[in-house]
């Protein structure tokens, strides 16, 4: 069993390094036919070093870093071959390919960035974090009550773009000796003023049933995921109802882990493809793209699981079930909108049409997630959030003016008084 798994092993890094490589010269000749950026035309960077994998953190930022663009130049430093063509054939923002730390410093050399945001926690942002005179920025990929929200690498960076009330007291109760009123800066999430795609089946009286479900995690307590547990239980009820549509948007990462996890899902999307050929009038959809959005405004509930998703739906203050992890070493945060949310048991997914009628028509519940929206994005009228986010770079550039100017005078003393020490 041991040899057989180590030569799968071997032939998936052969695999994984032939996709590199091919992607590494796609990238260059894409990158070729473009036109060269000017020198010192771009003022913020966004720092990604991850592969097309996890393209999915990026894609969220598209149109509030277009719309930023229009007063501060953006650009994507991507270090990761794949993830670098992923961002070339998205065609969203401009690219700067830097694989190796030489290339690093080239971009770095070329340009004015001033801000630099970051988007994940890769190990490879701290190669970027070497360089001073810049504000170096967190704004994550989602807001969430997991642990990940709550790491102690926020101190690693300058500053911390968080979405509002929530969050400073999610990490005000385990950060030591943390500065978040100097170092964090609400702005909701912008990310819900830019919903995009469009509905793919007609406007009928189906209720609509958004299942959104996370990947299975790499370790126990990040054992989330619930396509194993809950997931095809939840499809084939809502599937064998005439009254319903099922919206089926898994993690893009989902068997990534988990043989299993993998294959439930794939026979999810087959019941999906099998229930549409039964009735046509039906248009229940497996949705892998890359727009986030229209799913949230469109569905009556949304199913998710302990992830950014529970909150993307809350910033739509509609009502959502959030399915209870089964292994019991999965973390919880329950200090949060987690201690008062409509739960989701694995022996219950039988009944989840009942479940959802049920939280539909519910004033109360409704009532409850109005106020857990204020909490965690506070003002959620449309463009406020994105007035928040240029408000917060337009201060990072302040500040950098500012101590850029204390910088050049404090060097002008120097020279000063080594000229006059000659």
């Amino acid at each position: 069993m041991a040899i057989i798994t180590d030569a799968r092993k071997a032939v998936h890094l052969v695999r994984r390094a032939i996709a590199n490589r091919s992607a590494h010269l796609d990238v260059r000749r894409t990158l070729a036919r473009l036109p060269r950026p000017p020198r010192k035309h771009y003022r913020v960077a966004v720092y990604f070093a991850d592969g097309d994998v996890n393209m999915y953190q990026m894609r969220q930022w598209y149109k509030p870093l277009q719309k930023l663009a229009e007063t501060w130049p953006v650009v994507v430093i991507s270090r990761s071959a794949t993830g670098a063509q992923a961002l070339l054939a998205d065609g969203a923002l401009p690219v700067a390919f830097a694989p190796s730390v030489r290339a690093l410093e080239q971009v770095v050399a070329a340009q004015d960035i001033r801000v630099v945001l970051y988007v994940n926690q890769n190990t490879r942002n701290f190669q970027m974090f070497r360089y001073g005179h810049r504000w170096h920025v967190f704004i994550n990929h989602g807001e969430s009550d997991k642990m990940y929200m709550t790491t102690n690498q926020f101190k690693a960076y300058d500053y911390a773009l968080i979405a509002g009330d929530a969050a400073r007291e999610r990490l005000g109760r385990v950060l030591w000796d943390y500065d978040l009123d100097a170092r964090t800066i609400e702005i909701g999430r912008p990310q819900a003023d830019h919903y995009s795609g469009t509905l793919p089946y007609p406007q009928d009286d189906r209720t609509v049933v958004l299942y959104a479900p996370t990947w299975e995690g790499d370790r126990p307590a990040a054992h989330y995921g619930s396509i194993a547990t809950h997931g095809e239980a939840i499809a084939a009820a809502v599937l064998a109802s005439p009254r319903h549509r099922l919206i089926y948007r898994p993690h893009p990462r989902s068997g990534v882990v988990d043989r299993a996890y993998g294959e439930a899902n794939r026979r999810i999307i087959a019941a999906i493809a099998a229930a549409n050929a039964a009735d046509p009038t039906a248009h229940h959809v497996f949705d892998d793209g890359p727009d986030l959005g229209w799913q949230l405004a469109a569905a009556d509930l949304a199913i998710v699981d302990i992830s950014a998703m529970v909150y993307d739906r809350l910033a739509a203050d509609k009502p959502l079930l959030v399915t209870r992890p089964a292994d019991p070493a999965a973390l919880i945060d329950t200090g949060g909108y987690l201690a008062d949310a409509e739960w989701l048991d694995a022996s219950d997914v039988d009944r989840i049409i009942d479940v959802a009628d049920r939280i539909a028509a519910d004033p109360e519940a409704t009532s409850r997630l109005q106020g857990w929206s204020r909490h965690y994005f506070g003002d959620t009228t449309p463009g406020a959030a994105t007035a928040r986010f240029h408000g917060a770079i337009e201060l990072l550039m302040q500040r950098w003016n500012e101590w850029d100017a204390r910088t050049v005078t404090v060097a002008d003393e120097t020279d000063e008084a080594e000229f006059d020490d000659a």
